[in-house]
C-alpha cells in the first residue's frame, strides 16, 4: 500500500463534503439545517440517518452507525482503507503525494495514469460514435441487439485500425509515452518504439472501485483482426489481471447487500445484465477467473454464486472449474443451463429479463451439474465408468476446506449416483487441508502478542468509538497513552484522544494525516480491515481494555521478582519490593466504569451488526 503524504491526506480532508459523498450511494432529503435517509445499515420505514450540513460525519438514531466519508464507504461499499481514500482522492481531484520509499512502484504517478486512462476511455467513445470505422463497428454493435443508449452508458469505445493515431492524440493532450506504456496503452517493441497496445477492437472500460479507469478490455469484431477474440490490459501499476472483476464498479453494493453474485464470462453479458436489472453481475477476464477473483467476493460477504457461462464446452468446463473455487471456500454453486450455443446477452435479448430471472432460479447446484458433466466423459452406465466418475468427484470434494461441506456433499453425491455412502467414504475422518508458506528466513519469523492484542483495543476504539462515546470515557478514565507497549500503537492511540478531545468524534482522514510515519499509516489501514461484532463491543472491548491491565500488572510484579532475587539490594530495599510485590499481588487491576457508562452498558439495545 503506498504511503500519502500528511499535506496531501489533509487536503483531501478539507476538500471532501460528505453529503456529496453519501447522496452518490443513497436518497438524502434536506430537512431544515441537515439532511435525511432510510439507514443503509439496518431496515427501518421512518429516517434516522442524519448528516448535518458543515459536519463531516453522519449518525443514524436507529442503530448507532456513525462514522466519516471514509467510513461510509468501507463499510456502505466494502471498501478497503486504501480504495476508499482514493475514491474520495479521484472524486474530489486531489493529487495524492506518495512518500518516497513507501514501496510504491517507480514510475509515473498513478494520479497521471489515471489520467491518461480517462482521455483514452473518451478517445476511444469518440472514434466508435464520429468516425467512419466507427460506424462498421456500431453496426456489428447493433446487430447484437445494443443500442446507442447502452453504448454511451458504459462508454464502449473503438481502438482505430490505423496505428499511430491514437498515440498522435494523446501526445496532443501532453500524455507521454512513459505515461502511456505505464498504464498499459502502448508496447514497447524494442526500446523507444512504441505502438498501439490495442487496435482494430471495440473498447470496454474497466473500472475500479472508486469508478476510475484502471484499464480496458477490447473485442474483435472481424474475423480477420489478428489475435484472439479478447485482449486485456497488460499488468500495470493500476490493472491487476488476478484480482480485477469486470463490472464490480456497478454491483459492489448490491452484492454486498445480498450476498449473492453472478458470474458470466464476458463484458458484453456483463453489461447486458446489468443493464437488465441483475446487478449482481460480473465477469473475470474471459474464462481466466482465478482464486484472486474468489477472494474478491468473498471479501463482500458472498454466499451464493450463480455461474451463467458460455454453453458451449469452454464454458462448461470453466464452470467446473470456477464452481470449485467458490466451493471450496463454503460458498453455494449454482449453475444456470442456457440453451446450447447460448449466452447471457443473447439469451436476454431473445427472451428478455423475466425469462433470464426464472432460468436463474431453475439453475443446478453444483454437485448435480458436475454429475452430469462427468457423466458426458464417462460411461455411467458401466461399472468402471461410474466408479472412475464418482472416485473423481470424491477426490475433488475431499479437497474443499471446510469439513461440513464435505460431508454433506458426499452424502448428496451418493444419493446423486445411487451408491450406499460408505462407499464414498461418508462418515470417514476428514482432514482440512493446511498449507505451509515457504520463507527462506522462517527462523527469524515472530508473533508479537502485545501488537496483536494493542491493535484489538484500536480498532474497537476507532470502530465503535463514534457510536458508542462511552468506549472512549472507558479508555481515558483505564489506559493512559503510555500503558501501550507498542510505539505505532501509541502514536495511533495518542492521536486518537487528542483529536477527540478536541473535535469530540473520530475523522478517520484526519486520524491518518496526524500519524507521522509510514508504518502508522499501514497500521491503520491494516486495523480497520478487520470486521467487528457491533452486538459484543461492549463486552469484547472491556475484555481487551482488561487483558491489558491484566498484562501491565503481571509485568510489573515480574519486574519486581526480577529486582528481589537479583541480589544487587540491601536488605531494606528488599523488603521494600516484597511489600510493593505482596501490595501488587493482593489488588488485581480492575475496569473503572464510570455510573453514565454503567448506566448505557446496561440499557442499550441489541442493534445489528454493521461493520
Amino acid at each position: 500500500m503506498p504511503i500519502y503524504k500528511k499535506e496531501s491526506l489533509e487536503s483531501l480532508r478539507q476538500r471532501v463534503d460528505i453529503i456529496e459523498v453519501i447522496s452518490s450511494h443513497i436518497d438524502l432529503k434536506r430537512a431544515g439545517s441537515a439532511y435525511k435517509a432510510l439507514c443503509p445499515f439496518h431496515d427501518e420505514k421512518s429516517p434516522s440517518f442524519v448528516v448535518n450540513r458543515g459536519d463531516s460525519h453522519y449518525h443514524c438514531f436507529g442503530c448507532g452507525a456513525h462514522g466519516d466519508a471514509i467510513q461510509f464507504l468501507m463499510t456502505h461499499l466494502k471498501m478497503s482503507f486504501h480504495e476508499a481514500v482514493e475514491s474520495l482522492a479521484q472524486k474530489f481531484g486531489v493529487h495524492l503525494e506518495v512518500v518516497e520509499g513507501s514501496g510504491q512502484p517507480k514510475g509515473p504517478a498513478t494520479a497521471k495514469l489515471k489520467e491518461a486512462l480517462d482521455i483514452a476511455a473518451r478517445f476511444y467513445h469518440f472514434s466508435l460514435l464520429h468516425t467512419p470505422e466507427g460506424h462498421q463497428a456500431l453496426n456489428y454493435l447493433y446487430q447484437r441487439g445494443i443500442d446507442l443508449d447502452f453504448i454511451r452508458h458504459f462508454m464502449i469505445g473503438l481502438a482505430p485500425k490505423e496505428r499511430g493515431i491514437f498515440r498522435k492524440f494523446m501526445h496532443s493532450k501532453f500524455v507521454s509515452d512513459e505515461v502511456m506504456r505505464e498504464a498499459g496503452l502502448l508496447s514497447e517493441r524494442e526500446p523507444k518504439n512504441y505502438r498501439d497496445f490495442f487496435y482494430d477492437r471495440i473498447t470496454f472500460p474497466i473500472h475500479a472501485p472508486g469508478n476510475y479507469v484502471i484499464g480496458f478490455s477490447a473485442r474483435k469484431y472481424k474475423e480477420d483482426t489478428f489475435g484472439g477474440k479478447y485482449v486485456n490490459t497488460p499488468e500495470t501499476p493500476l490493472f491487476k489481471k488476478s484480482r480485477v472483476l469486470f463490472g464490480m464498479n456497478h454491483c459492489r453494493r448490491r452484492i454486498a447487500k445480498e450476498r449473492k453474485a453472478i458470474v458470466v464470462e464476458g463484458q458484453v453479458d456483463a453489461l447486458r445484465m446489468i443493464q437488465c436489472g441483475f446487478n449482481i453481475t460480473v465477469a473475470g477476464q474471459g474464462t481466466a477467473f482465478g482464486d484472486g477473483h474468489v477472494r474478491e467476493l468473498l471479501n463482500l460477504g458472498v454466499q451464493q454464486v450463480y455461474l451463467a457461462l458460455d454453453s458451449d464446452n469452454a464454458g462448461l468446463e470453466a464452470a467446473s472449474k470456477i464452481g470449485n473455487f467458490f466451493q471450496k471456500e463454503g460458498v453455494d454453486v449454482f449453475v444456470a443451463k442456457l440453451p446450447a450455443g447460448g449466452d447471457p446477452d443473447s439469451y436476454l435479448s431473445q427472451h428478455g429479463p423475466e425469462a433470464m430471472m426464472k432460468l436463474v432460479a431453475e439453475s443446478e447446484d453444483y454437485l448435480t451439474f458436475m454429475v452430469n458433466y462427468y457423466s458426458k466423459n464417462h460411461d455411467a452406465q458401466s461399472p468402471a465408468g461410474k466408479n472412475q466418475m464418482i472416485q473423481t468427484l470424491i477426490q475433488q470434494i475431499r479437497q474443499w476446506d471446510h469439513p461440513l461441506m464435505v460431508h454433506e456433499s458426499l452424502r448428496k453425491l451418493a444419493h446423486l449416483t445411487h451408491v450406499p455412502e460408505n462407499i464414498v467414504g461418508v462418515g470417514q475422518q476428514h482432514v482440512p487441508n493446511v498449507y505451509i508458506k515457504k520463507q527462506a528466513s522462517i527462523g527469524l519469523q515472530s508473533i508479537d502478542p502485545d501488537r496483536i492484542l494493542e491493535t484489538d483495543f484500536l480498532r474497537w476504539l476507532l470502530l465503535m468509538g463514534g457510536s458508542m462515546p462511552w468506549l472512549v470515557d472507558i479508555a481515558r478514565e483505564n489506559l493512559p497513552i503510555d500503558e501501550l507497549h507498542v510505539r505505532v500503537c501509541r502514536d495511533i492511540y495518542k492521536a486518537f484522544m487528542d483529536h477527540t478531545d478536541k473535535e469530540h468524534t473520530c475523522d478517520l482522514l484526519q486520524l491518518v494525516s496526524l500519524l507521522d510515519d509510514a508504518e502508522g499509516q499501514l497500521v491503520l489501514a491494516e486495523l480497520l480491515q478487520k470486521k467487528v461484532n457491533k452486538e459484543k463491543t461492549d463486552e469484547m472491548f472491556v475484555e481487551t481494555v482488561q487483558k491489558i491491565l491484566n498484562r501491565n500488572w503481571m509485568e510489573k510484579r515480574e519486574e519486581i521478582k526480577v529486582k528481589i532475587q537479583s541480589g544487587k539490594y540491601e536488605d531494606q530495599a528488599v523488603l521494600e519490593l516484597v511489600k510493593q510485590f505482596d501490595e501488587l499481588k493482593r489488588e488485581p487491576p480492575k475496569i473503572t466504569i464510570q455510573k453514565p457508562a454503567v448506566e448505557v452498558l446496561q440499557h442499550e439495545e441489541a442493534a445489528p451488526c454493521i461493520l
